[in-house]
């Protein structure tokens, strides 16, 4: 994986990366039938290039199959915060990882071995993106806003979705590497899911780390509450369950640090999400429990108000 991870990270580590660098990158190993696009949206402060990947699987929607579609969100703000900064930021790291997953697969189904269902990546390559104050460390912002990151990165079609983002700004999780969130649906935090539990102790050889959520976390930017940062924003827009894959470090670090990537942790999060999509195709990896959410539904209701910006406080007397 490191061979896909590198010349992302070189490409993504520059004044001039766009979109259509790494799109050219990624063309050179894809298959005929693979579909790369690359979209630039402008906002008030600023553009981004939004990359969406998709690799056809063998038993795949996309070719009349009934192989479920797994989603890989690269999420952050900005591959870099230009000028007030020079070089690669850690928030970069994101979307590093669902761009060398996206490398991997498309080499993997050029050379014969597509998984079973279609995978499509979304992140987007912004080198100058505003920071924000944020406690305990400052985060990198966006030129665009979440809910147009979630309407260019968030499909239909994704039927589970593994959303990718550093997760260094905190003092909750103090862990070099990897860890997994619980599995996030409809509003509700569902418990760590067993199958994707054991994909990430195999793929890191360590016990798993389960990075914590409040309520607060899973709901939209926007509602003025404190959010961990934006990695289970893709939750809000959509009905399919979603997983945050987390890079972490032992010191709280900021997303708009520089020097601060390791590159041996964005290949083991491409890594994981290459062995997810592998399983997922085939039924062997499940994000939750069906039968357990349609119980837990019919005992306590809905709970998707949590996926919208809620109701207005109203003073009372």
């Amino acid at each position: 994986m490191l061979n896909h991870v590198l010349p992302v990270v070189d490409l993504l580590d520059s004044p001039t990366a766009s979109g259509a660098s790494l799109a050219d990158h990624l063309r050179a190993l894809a298959p005929a039938d693979a579909t790369i696009e690359v979209e630039t949206v402008t906002a008030e402060r600023g553009a981004t290039d939004f990359v969406r990947v998709v690799i056809p699987g063998s038993a795949g929607r996309s070719s009349g199959g009934d192989a479920p579609t797994l989603g890989i969100i690269g999420r952050l703000g900005g591959v870099g915060a230009r000028p007030e900064l020079i070089g690669l930021v850690s928030d970069a790291d994101g979307a590093a990882a669902a761009l060398a997953a996206a490398a991997k697969l498309l080499q993997m189904a050029s050379r014969g071995d597509r998984v079973a269902g279609d995978v499509v990546v979304c992140t987007h390559v912004d080198p100058d993106a505003p920071t924000e104050p944020h406690d305990p460390v400052p985060f990198m912002s966006s030129a665009v806003d979440i809910a147009t990151m979630n309407a260019n990165e968030v499909t239909a079609d994704m039927e589970a979705i593994v959303s990718i983002d550093t997760t260094k700004g905190n003092r909750i999780l103090n862990h070099r590497g990897v860890a997994i969130s619980p599995t996030v649906k409809e509003g509700y935090i569902l418990r760590p899911a067993p199958d994707l539990v054991a994909v990430l102790e195999t793929v890191s050889g360590e016990p798993a780390k389960i990075l914590p959520l409040a309520q607060q976390d899973i709901t939209p930017y926007g509602n003025d509450l404190h959010h961990v940062n934006s990695i289970l924003q893709p939750a809000v827009a959509t009905s399919a369950p979603v997983v945050g894959v987390a890079l972490t470090t032992v010191t709280a670090v900021a997303g708009c640090a520089t020097g601060a990537s390791h590159e041996t942790d964005i290949a083991l999060a491409a890594r994981f999400a290459v062995e997810v999509a592998k399983g997922f195709g085939t039924g062997q990896v499940a994000f939750h429990d069906e039968s357990e959410f349609a119980h837990m539904i019919a005992l306590y209701g809905e709970n998707v108000r949590f996926q919208t910006l809620g109701a207005p406080a109203t003073a009372t007397v």
